[in-house]
């Protein structure tokens, strides 16, 4: 039996990922759990902010940003960047992350995260609380230690995590590979 809930943006879990944004001197570092792909060819990610983020004002200005995955073991740092505001506080310093400059945009990267992922705004639509903006990726930086075999991700030495409701899970065991039951089940030649 299910129960009926009120709508609500109860969507779980939600990848956790650190924003950087850089303009006019101004730099800063939020936390975002609502960041996914949203388009292959040409490659594309969105990000939803919250208008009254000093983020918001930065990637508006700007036109890029940086979306950096940390590993599980950058949880504290990741939680601070989601409490405090980059107004009153330098971040990155407050969390003792590193700014490591980025290849294509003045948005930095977070040295600390295994997944680094440029883009310059490609649209942007104001939602009601939040806008999105949708990134073309540019330039993608992963660390050497996460790669597998034939380009594949370790997610063993990458250590994502996510956000489910309120609380941080790090990722679970594997439980098998896509496309493996049609494979099995021989219905795809």
């Amino acid at each position: 039996m299910k129960t009926r809930r009120n709508p609500s943006t109860l969507f779980l879990p939600k990848p956790v990922a650190l924003i950087s944004s850089a303009h006019a001197g101004r730099v800063n570092v939020m936390t975002a759990a609502w960041v996914n792909v949203v388009c292959m060819e040409p490659p594309q990610v969105a990000v939803a902010v919250r208008e009254s983020r000093l983020t918001h004002e930065i990637i508006q200005a700007s036109g890029e940003f940086v979306v950096n995955v940390p590993s599980h073991d950058l949880w504290r740092a990741v939680d601070m960047c989601g409490m405090v505001s980059g107004r009153d506080q330098d971040k990155f310093a407050l969390a003792g992350l590193t700014r490591e400059r980025a290849a294509e945009v003045a948005a930095p990267m977070v040295a600390e995260c295994p997944l680094n992922i440029e883009c310059r705004v490609s649209a942007s639509l104001p939602l009601g609380s939040h806008t999105l903006f949708v990134g073309m990726v540019l330039a993608v930086h992963l660390e050497e230690d996460c790669m597998g075999e034939k380009g594949s991700i370790k997610v063993e030495s990458f250590r994502p995590y996510v956000l489910n409701h309120r609380e941080y899970w790090s990722m679970g065991r594997r439980l098998g590979s896509f496309g493996e039951t049609a494979a099995e089940l021989e219905v795809i030649p």
